[in-house]
């Protein structure tokens, strides 16, 4: 960094915290823009170069990424080699000795104990794949230091931003580099439990397979929502899923020499014969490669191994024989291979609720709409009857071929991966959007179908705010079914999904995880009472890394205690109930805790940590006033579904926030028009996906579903809330996110971006102009503004988030506030944007093409749609050839005219265009700030 630049970034961070200092809510400017306003002056006379801003924005976005290295090893409360070594230890010894002043546990409950999955980490694809990936590599080395502050020196990188999204390989190499790493902390920690073990039990220890944690993934397998993911995409992921099992048990017996029978034969033999069949695997349904893969996938299944049990035998032989070294060796390797079958990670398929009603539609010719409150028992009853005809029908690879329902072919698929490639492990069988019993009894409709039933666990995903509020009765539907409960007896397990992230979004953060906790109780209580209390309750909490979709911010052990609270796990308990939790690990931010072997390592000692903690009822004053957490909380979610149905909310996610990010993954941030020259409009928050839309929240400076309704709820209870944000851990973790979202809130800069559209403010600059062609820029924005009509709506809904806020500083007067780099980023930001903009007016005129105008790029520059205004204005004014014109037309050469809009592209063009880089620039530095993308 040059010295004028760090001497730039110095004056403006004075500035920025004499802003912070003098805050006052009620006052009627927004400071944050008259800082903004300098920084464009500066801009625009030149005191402030591209190359200048360009540095300082770099500078700014590399503290933040230190800050945010910390941050993670602060996270995993320092990923120190010993500390995690001993916590596991630690582990290992309470599990043996429960009391360290009794004896030992008997062998046969310390097998109880690690010998059942207690919890399972589930990588998923979600669309947060944000910064490139050495970026992510660097942060994830440089957390692995462990830091005690934020480094004062960061890898340098012209951007951090992606070329563009992770294809779907992309997507699964990331995924499985952080479950191999997982694998490896799972190695270790079950070498300190047997270690544990042999010193008490030295002659039956290794008879233990310990497998209390596992991996999971649905990467290549989720199809809510993607049509990037064929069934052969799927069967080929799977076999290098098995492939990456077999590669690791090959290289852990490997080295074992005291030990000779078949099993490294055997294993070698698989590994070839996986191989194959990868090599054969189709890459579309062409009928003649699906046929050649199904000769090499069938009939040669045998070599490649389809069942754990293949091997058994011959580990417990191979066990026997080895030296007490090798014993170690050997048991680790059988117990990874035991726990997690044949593949790498389990595997977790998904689909849409709507999907599975199409089929039973189509095949069952039930048209009834399972929406219909009054049509649902009808439809219930018909698909009982459904299910007691039902017989399972033979499929092979061709009846994949022909059909055309997913649902369908999704079942098909886990049919042939069950017969095919791994007939003992079972698959989760998730479904979203799940809202009644019907949805849960078409599945096991399906699953009997094709034969898998016993094999796959169906599980209902409950995000929406009716399926929170009336999960119990939708479980009870389908309880009610003699088919579903005898399903639940023959598999002894219910699965149940709980979504952090669009719940959160409708009903707020904070009031999602109430709901969601309520539900999880009733759950235990419903079990109970249909007398199926020795059924395994399955509860996978699905949320992303950041506040505003379910993550806690400051602590990993933390975040277990908020998804899943130490009394419900006490509920559980007390009831004679065996409970696995599950947790996502989402995408880019996701993968980072497992980014490096250390920060796996640390994971998965506080995931063990976590999963054998004692539970106990605790006297935490929020469970002591229920009718103070239902008052709450429902103040809470009223005031977030009152803002989501504000008009105002829709305009200001809509105006330019979708282009402040990059496209991460490979679904749209929104619902593309079929029109290439207009403008998306966004008219309610359901058009946007989750993660783009928290993703946007934060980039606005405002995380409005974590915040939004907190500050009515503090005011109806004010001296309550004091109390328990003092005295309830339970309380406290809930507030620790609306900390977090202060601190990376601020109302000035909300303020400042719907001062921007507001066309008054640009009448105004053109009544201040002296200059004709700056007042004619000014008016021509306030124009283009006027037809966006995003200002009066805009205004309303920031007067309903202002006010809440207000009430929130009063009851939490102390709370946290953005500090003064990530205030001038946005500063710096909404400077930026005003100079596009006003670059924009300096276009020369131009007849309209193929429906795009003067108009329309008025309107894409005002919604920050840069990228495609730029692609149509290159089209009208070519600057450079391809060299076609070169070659001879068999006539003396003439004039070509090339750089005749020499002018536009220097002048007005390529700034346009490196001042937007600069715009999703600064976006990764506020990512950065705030710890996670969406």
């Amino acid at each position: 960094m040059t010295e004028a630049a760090a001497r730039t970034v110095s004056d403006l961070l004075q500035q920025a915290e004499q802003l912070i200092a003098s805050h006052d809510e009620t006052a009627t400017g927004s400071p944050v823009m008259a800082l903004a306003r300098q920084i464009g002056r500066q801009m625009a006379n030149g005191a402030l170069s591209m190359e200048m801003v360009e540095e300082i924005v770099r500078l700014l976005r590399d503290r933040a990424f230190a800050g945010r290295a910390h941050h993670i090893a602060a996270y995993l409360d320092g990923p120190d080699d010993a500390v995690v070594a001993a916590r596991m230890r630690d582990v290992a010894r309470r599990i043996v000795q429960p009391d360290p002043d009794d004896s030992p546990v008997p062998i046969a409950r310390f097998r109880a104990a690690i010998e059942r999955s207690r919890f399972a980490a589930v990588f998923t694809a979600h669309p947060t794949f944000a910064l490139a990936n050495p970026v992510y590599e660097a942060l994830a080395d440089l957390a692995s230091t462990n830091p005690a502050e934020a480094p004062a020196h960061v890898p340098a990188f012209l951007t951090h931003r992606r070329v563009g999204p992770p294809t779907l390989d992309e997507e699964f190499t990331l995924a499985t580099q952080a479950i191999l790493r997982g694998r490896n902390a799972l190695d270790r920690l079950n070498i300190i439990l047997l270690s544990e073990a042999r010193t008490h039990w030295p002659q039956l220890w290794s008879t233990l397979a310990p497998r209390p944690i596992i991996m999971t993934s649905w990467v290549g397998y989720d199809t809510d929502g993607r049509t990037d993911i064929g069934w052969w995409d799927t069967l080929r992921l799977r076999l290098r899923m098995k492939q990456m099992q077999l590669a690791r048990l090959h290289d852990q017996i490997e080295p074992v020499n005291s030990s000779a029978n078949d099993l490294l034969p055997r294993v070698q033999t698989a590994l070839e014969t996986v191989a194959a069949q990868i090599a054969a695997c189709p890459t579309g349904p062409e009928p003649e490669a699906v046929s050649r893969f199904a000769d090499v996938l069938i009939t040669r299944s045998a070599d490649a191994l389809t069942s754990t049990n293949d091997l058994n035998a011959a580990f417990s032989e191979a066990i026997d024989a080895a030296t007490p070294e090798d014993k170690m060796t050997l048991a680790v390797a059988r117990a990874g291979f035991m726990a997690h079958g044949l593949s790498a990670a389990h595997t977790h398929t998904r689909l849409n609720a709507t999907q599975l009603h199409n089929i039973a539609r189509q095949r069952l010719g039930i048209t009834d709409s399972p929406d219909i409150p009054a049509q649902r028992r009808a439809l219930i009853s018909r698909m009982n009857d459904a299910l007691e005809t039902v017989q399972p029908v033979e499929i092979d690879f061709g009846s994949l071929l022909m059909e055309q329902a997913s649902a369908g072919r999704l079942m098909m698929t886990v049919r042939q991966i069950l017969r095919h490639i791994d007939r003992t492990s079972p698959i989760r069988f998730l479904i979203a959007e799940t809202e009644t019993g019907y949805t849960l009894l078409t599945a096991l409709w399906l699953a009997r179908l094709y034969g898998v039933a016993d094999m796959i666990e169906i599980s209902p995903l409950f995000e929406t705010q009716e399926a929170l509020e009336n999960g119990e009765q939708i479980i009870e539907e389908a309880l009610r079914s003699p088919h579903w409960r005898a399903y639940l007896q023959r598999t002894r397990k219910l699965s149940l999904q709980f979504g952090f992230s669009d719940s959160g979004r409708y009903v707020g953060q904070l009031a999602a995880t109430y709901l969601i906790e309520r539900l999880r109780i009733k759950v235990c209580d419903l079990l109970r009472k249909w007398d199926l209390a020795f059924v395994e309750v399955i509860l996978f909490d699905t949320h992303g890394e950041s506040i505003g979709r379910g993550a806690h911010p400051y602590r990993l052990a933390d975040r277990f205690d908020y998804l899943s609270p130490p009394h419900a796990r006490a509920r559980f308990t007390r009831a004679g109930i065996q409970m696995r939790e599950e947790t996502a690990f989402q995408g880019g931010d996701g993968y980072l805790l497992f980014g490096t072997q250390a920060l796996a390592d640390a994971t998965v000692s506080i995931i063990a940590e976590h999963a054998f903690a004692t539970t106990t009822l605790d006297r935490d004053p929020v469970y002591d006033e229920p009718d103070f957490s239902a008052d709450f909380f429902a103040t809470i979610a009223n005031g977030m579904t009152g803002l989501v149905e504000d008009p105002g909310y829709a305009a200001l996610l809509g105006a330019f926030g979708p282009s402040l990010i990059d496209k991460t993954g490979s679904r749209p941030s929104a619902r593309q028009s079929d029109a290439a020259s207009t403008v998306t409009r966004i008219k309610h928050p359901s058009q946007l996906r989750a993660i783009p839309n928290n993703a946007i929240l934060q980039q606005l400076a405002w995380c409005a579903n974590t915040l939004q309704g907190l500050g009515t709820a503090a005011a109806r209870h004010p001296e309550t809330f004091e109390k328990y944000l003092a005295e309830s851990p339970r309380f406290r973790r809930a507030m620790d996110f609306a900390a977090h979202a202060l601190a990376h809130s601020d109302h000035g800069v909300l303020r400042g971006v719907i001062r921007l559209l507001d066309p008054d403010m640009w009448l105004e600059r053109a009544t201040a102009q002296k200059d004709p062609g700056r007042q004619e820029a000014c008016l021509s924005l306030m124009h283009g503004l006027e037809n966006l009509d995003f200002w009066a709506s805009t205004q309303a809904m920031f007067r309903r988030i202002q006010s809440d806020h207000l009430a929130l500083r009063r009851a939490w007067p102390d709370a946290p506030r953005m500090r003064p780099d990530e205030l001038l980023l946005h500063a710096i930001r909404i400077a930026i944007i005003e100079q596009i903009w006003l670059l924009s007016t300096q276009v020369p005129y131009f007849s309209p093409r193929h429906a795009f105008s003067r108009d329309v790029l008025t309107l894409k520059v005002l919604c920050l749609e840069i990228p495609g205004a730029l692609a149509e204005l290159e089209n009208i004014f070519p600057y450079r050839s391809d060299g076609s014109f070169d070659l001879d037309f068999h006539e003396p050469h003439g004039p070509r005219q090339e750089g005749t809009y020499h002018r536009e592209y220097t002048e007005i063009f390529e700034p346009m265009q490196r001042l937007f880089q600069m715009v999703r620039e600064i976006s990764t530095g506020v990512m950065h700030h705030v710890g996670a993308f969406g």
